[in-house]
């Protein structure tokens, strides 16, 4: 827990200075960036953004159109989406956009220090008992659509594998004609090998990993319904939804596949214009670059209502992607291959009661793992009861203490940073039913209770047994 929590601490600081090291390399100034209208702009795409498929509303079948549009909306009028209380450098911040989770059950997902719990869809020997019969069938609609998105994904890295082929056999076929030391045979296999697709034609399980998407995050904004929206910093976009990154905590060069869905134009117009020259700020687009870049133009792609766009391969990790708002309210649902993880029960809690507004299926779940926890309490205790005693000799004496101490030192440091969070001023201004929950969470003189829940006691006496030892 400690190693991880440093690396992500490591992570965040290099993010940071890459990022004011490129403000600092821009100055007063704004990279370039391309739309469609624009020459140059599909030969932008193809060289540096080729691991960007997008398929247009007019090609994807009507009723996925028409079952994932009523999801949507039914989702809404239930009141299933929530704006997030994440942390961001050591800070508290409620997302402008409101998110579900949805998936395969008992999947999490977890970003900017705060974890999501899925609201399961439907899946075959999991019984799921839902608040709502449309919230039932709300999910059924969007694993059908987890369903085609996967068909559409794994036909898009075929192509793309196709087309990586006939780029080594065009490069050897000249090669042989410029004869070249290098023999045709020889520089096929290198190509072969630098290909970041060269594993998807031998290696189907790989295939299926990197694109049998387990959840879903549902996102809403209306942007009429946002007092502010920070602008774009480099290469003048306009209003963001969601600023520049790179999705985190999924399975390595796994694609992200993102369903669209603007709602029809509002007659009230309350947001400004944008500069004529720029993009159409009525119209949403997700803009790309490649990840801490000053040569590379940018991209900025409009999407219209039913388009759907997939991050194949490494795209993720190479380039970073931002949302710009349009002026109507936007849904999007966005299939990843999420990874599993640790640190859950405060994570839960954290989200006050929002689940059981869908469903009750992490009850069970989370009553077992607190039940597990309780367990690990005891062990704690006794060990700390063993440590006490004098049986031991004096190196295995301090090893255990050493051990002991810094686990302890270590969940100490993680209960005060959940309390305080629990208890910051935008966590109290948050509905009932979204107000972050510190739990487990005990008096000091509850009698159930083996062990303090504020450990500063233990440390210190640990503290003052390991100096008795190494005098």
């Amino acid at each position: 827990m400690k190693r991880r929590g440093a690396a992500a601490a490591g992570e965040e600081r290099e993010k940071d200075a890459k990022k004011q090291k490129l403000l600092q390399e821009l100055g007063e100034s704004q990279l370039p960036y391309l739309m469609p209208k624009d020459d140059g702009f599909h030969q932008l795409w193809k060289t540096k953004y080729s691991k960007l498929v997008l398929k247009n509303a007019g090609e994807i079948p009507q009723e996925v159109h028409t079952a994932v549009e009523e999801a949507f909306l039914t989702l809404l009028k239930c009141g299933c989406f929530f704006q997030d209380l994440v942390r961001i450098k050591g800070k508290d911040f409620v997302t402008p956009v409101s998110r579900i989770l949805i998936g395969n059950p008992g999947c999490t997902y977890k970003y900017l220090n705060t974890r999501l719990f899925t609201v399961p869809w439907p899946v075959e020997s999991y019984e799921i008992n839902y608040s709502r019969p449309e919230i039932s069938r709300a999910c059924k609609a969007l694993i059908k659509l987890n369903e085609y998105l996967h068909r559409e994904t794994v036909q898009a890295l075929q192509q793309q594998n196709l087309a990586e082929t006939k780029e080594i056999e065009d490069w050897a076929v000249m090669d042989r004609h410029q004869d070249y030391a290098t023999s045709i045979t020889e520089m096929g296999s290198t190509l072969r090998d630098q290909s970041p697709f060269r594993l998807l034609k031998n290696d189907c399980a790989d295939l299926k990993e990197r694109t049998s998407y387990n959840l879903t995050l549902l996102n809403y904004m209306d942007p009429q319904e946002m007092s502010s929206l920070k602008r774009e910093p480099y290469f003048g976009m306009g209003k963001m939804a969601v600023s520049w990154h790179h999705d985190e905590n999924l399975v390595e060069r796994s694609t992200v596949a993102v369903y669209s869905y603007s709602c029809e134009e509002s007659a009230t117009d309350n947001l400004e214009e944008d500069a004529p020259k720029g993009r159409d700020p009525a119209v949403w687009h997700v803009g790309l670059k490649v990840a801490w870049d000053i040569k590379t133009p940018g991209l900025a792609i409009p999407l219209r209502q039913g388009d759907c766009y997939f991050m194949l391969d490494d795209l993720n990790m190479t380039h970073q992607h931002c949302v710009l708002a349009g002026r109507q309210p936007r849904f999007s649902s966005t299939h990843r291959v999420a990874e599993v993880e640790f640190e859950w029960l405060r994570q839960f809690w954290f989200q006050g009661k929002r689940y059981r507004k869908c469903t009750d299926w992490w009850d069970e779940p989370i009553a077992a793992l607190e039940e597990f926890w309780r367990q690990m309490e005891l062990m704690t205790s006794l060990l700390l009861s063993e440590i006490r005693k004098e049986e031991h000799t004096e190196g295995q004496r301090n090893e255990r203490i050493r051990c002991l101490l810094s686990l302890i030192m270590e969940r100490q440091k993680l209960r005060e940073e959940w309390l305080t969070r629990c208890h910051s001023q935008l966590a109290e201004s948050l509905p009932e039913d979204e107000k972050p929950e510190c739990r487990p969470y005990w008096q000091q003189d509850d009698p159930n209770m083996l062990l303090p829940f504020n450990l500063e006691d233990v440390i210190i006496e640990l503290e003052n047994l390991l100096k008795t030892v190494e005098c």
